[in-house]
């Protein structure tokens, strides 16, 4: 496993399967630039190029994110391919929820190795899903989850805080994880983006959801042990299935204990989602006369540099970057 010049091992990649989305979420998105061409964006055969490497260097946990997965054509091919030759890994997968088809899809996807699906879900009120994702696909989301638990899969709720948005409906999402063995975490809204579409007004902080949760449901905190060691501070709700927690970019960094590398689908490789300094890798992956370790080379440099977002978050004057999120991929 290696280490950055901070003394953080590496240890999670996430990797980027396509830049396109059926959704339109403000927060993601903000006004978009146009689509990446299909020559630019990284096929199959590239990504498991760049699984191979992950795999020499000591990467244990692969997250497969968007834009939206499941909107890349053969995507199921490439999951079946997954699962049989690249089972030393820790699969999960973040998906908007509105595309999977039925429970079987999701048992196949659990038998293939995946231990986990996150949904991304902001609102149980289909007006402001509408406002927020610009579609009507609120009811499709919830059976995607409804059918990740029976099919046993670890479901996450991903949650932006939206101040004004869906700030009313914390108790809702403590309910819904009092029923269901679901783990909910608010995420803070970042600034990400030239064109973000991030306001003050909107920003509602990790302290200020966890003082209004404790004041409202009862929650237990979790032993050392129980904790991720990811980036979410989750709480149990008391009598319940479920957890809930919040995730504070902004607000509370996590950067001494950030584990992750980013691979976009342009296969650029980030080391900081704060830093918009991306190594260029698609070509090098492309091209015949350089080996896999020359691939291991440049990757273990970006590493060894990997930088410290809080103080880029600092110098920014609290702009994390100029890419959009669905570009930069979860």
């Amino acid at each position: 496993m290696l280490m950055d010049k901070h003394g953080r091992s590496v240890s999670y990649l996430r990797l980027s399967i396509t830049d396109k989305c059926n959704l339109r979420c403000f927060y993601c998105q903000g006004v978009r630039d146009p689509l990446v061409k299909h020559k630019e964006i990284l096929r199959y055969e590239d990504m498991e190029k760049f699984l191979l490497v992950a795999e020499s260097i000591g990467i244990k946990k692969v997250r497969l994110t968007g834009g939206e997965p499941f909107l890349r054509r053969n995507f199921w091919d490439f999951l079946e391919k997954l699962g049989k030759e690249f089972n030393n890994f820790d699969f999960r997968l973040t998906t908007n929820g509105t595309l999977i088809k039925s429970k079987k899809e999701l048992l196949k996807l659990k038998e293939l190795g995946f231990k986990g699906l996150n949904v991304s879900l902001d609102t149980f009120d289909k007006d402001k899903f509408l406002q927020i994702t610009g579609s009507s696909y609120l009811n499709q989301v919830l059976q995607t989850i409804f059918w990740g638990l029976e099919a046993g899969l670890k479901i996450k709720i991903n949650a932006v805080a939206l101040k004004g948005l869906n700030d009313k409906e914390l108790v809702d999402f403590a309910n819904f994880a009092y029923k269901y063995p679901v783990d909910v975490r608010f995420i803070e809204f970042m600034p990400i983006g030239q064109k973000t579409r991030w306001k003050k007004e909107y920003f509602w902080s990790a302290q200020d959801i966890l003082r209004q949760l404790t004041q409202e449901v009862e929650v237990l905190p979790l032993d050392s042990q129980e904790q991720t060691a990811g980036p979410a501070r989750v709480f149990q709700i008391s009598g319940g299935k479920g957890r809930i927690g919040v995730i504070s970019p902004l607000s509370d960094h996590f950067c001494d204990r950030c584990n992750r590398l980013r691979i976009t689908s342009q296969g650029r490789l980030r080391p900081c989602l704060f830093s918009d300094r991306e190594y260029k890798l698609l070509a090098l992956v492309r091209n015949p006369k350089l080996s896999l370790k020359h691939l291991e080379k440049v990757i273990s440099l970006a590493i060894k540099h990997k930088p410290v977002g809080a103080h880029l978050l600092e110098k920014n004057k609290n702009k994390v970057c100029d890419s959009a999120m669905v570009g930069i991929g979860g």
